[in-house]
C-alpha cells in the first residue's frame, strides 16, 4: 500500500472516531479507487456505509473484500451482517456458513 492511501485510510478511521461517517465513506472510496486490491479499505467502506444505513451498498464492498481474501473469517463474518441489513438472509445464512468454516480451521473453495 502506498502512503498517500495508508494517511488517508488513517484519516478516514479518524473520522470514524469523531462521528463523521460521510467524510470516512468519502475517503474509503478514495482509497479503493487508488488502490482497487486494498482489502482493508474495502472492508472499512462496507462497515461505514453499513453504519450510515446504506446496507446494499455495503454487500457491494464486503464482496469485493471477500474476493480478495476468500479466506478471511472477519471478511465473511462482516459480509454475513451486511446482507441481513440488507434483508438478504439467505445469502447471509450462505455468508455465515462460510465464516463457520473458517472458524473451525475449514478453508474456503475458491473457482
Amino acid at each position: 500500500m502506498n502512503q498517500g492511501v495508508e494517511e488517508l485510510f488513517d484519516d478516514a478511521t479518524g473520522d470514524i472516531a469523531v462521528g463523521d461517517l460521510e467524510s470516512a465513506i468519502a475517503k474509503y472510496r478514495q482509497c479503493v479507487e487508488t488502490d482497487g486490491e486494498f482489502f482493508e479499505g474495502w472492508h472499512a467502506l462496507g462497515m461505514a456505509l453499513m453504519k450510515s444505513g446504506r446496507p446494499a451498498e455495503a454487500v457491494e464492498a464486503g464482496l469485493r473484500a471477500v474476493a480478495l481474501r476468500p479466506q478471511d473469517l472477519l471478511a465473511w463474518s462482516s459480509l454475513s451482517l451486511f446482507y441481513v441489513r440488507n434483508n438478504q438472509i439467505a445469502e447471509a445464512e450462505s455468508a455465515g456458513a462460510k465464516a463457520r468454516i473458517l472458524s473451525w480451521g475449514g478453508q474456503i473453495k475458491t473457482d
